[in-house]
């Protein structure tokens, strides 16, 4: 049953994907998350932080560690050649279909049609993450993290993969406390 559920998680994610891996990762974790549970939202946002911090194709890096965490090397297998197929037939059904009516303006609305699309779905999970981050850290340290990420990626043109492995040994080095665990560890001072 596993499998079955792999293969159509992430044939589904595969399918509806359109405009390369990021817009795949809102469609994973919907699956991943809220339909199938494999995961919670705070396993698949450090699930994603290592993936963006490791080289190649997010949707199968996380189609790989999914899989593997659910079903071992045949899950993987599976998730992968699940998150595969899709790109694979519709890029040759596309560029054949699409190469004969390329001057078409319908052509040219639909492909940029889809571009806010995966904006709003991309800053819907972006959103979403920060919501929780601000639940942990509060408003003011997740908005340094934010403040100091736009900072390096955009404004010093750093890699973000650099930036996400410097946050992940700051935070191994300084551990960032919550504002919960330091309510918490002031409750039992004052006890």
């Amino acid at each position: 049953m596993i499998f079955l559920q792999l293969f159509v998680g992430f044939l589904r994610a595969g399918l509806l994907g359109y405009g390369g891996g990021p817009s795949a990762i809102p469609l994973v974790q919907k699956e991943a998350v809220e339909k199938y549970k494999w995961m919670t939202d705070d396993e698949f946002g450090d699930m994603l932080a290592i993936a963006n911090a490791l080289p190649g194709p997010i949707a199968t890096k996380m189609a790989g560690y999914i899989g593997y965490r659910k079903a071992g090397w045949l899950g993987v297998l599976v998730a992968e050649i699940a998150t595969v197929i899709p790109t694979v037939l519709l890029m040759m059904i596309l560029l054949l279909t699409l190469s004969s009516f390329e001057n078409k303006p319908w052509v040219r609305g639909m492909t940029h049609a889809v571009v806010p699309v995966v904006g709003v779905m991309l800053a819907t999970m972006t959103w979403q993450f920060f919501s929780k981050s601000q639940k942990e850290l509060g408003w003011v340290k997740s908005m340094a993290f934010v403040a100091g990420s736009f900072l390096l990626i955009q404004v010093l043109n750093i890699h973000p993969a650099i930036v996400i492995a410097v946050t992940l040994v700051f935070v191994l080095v300084w551990p960032v406390r919550s504002e919960k665990s330091e309510i918490v560890e002031q409750g039992r001072k004052a006890q």
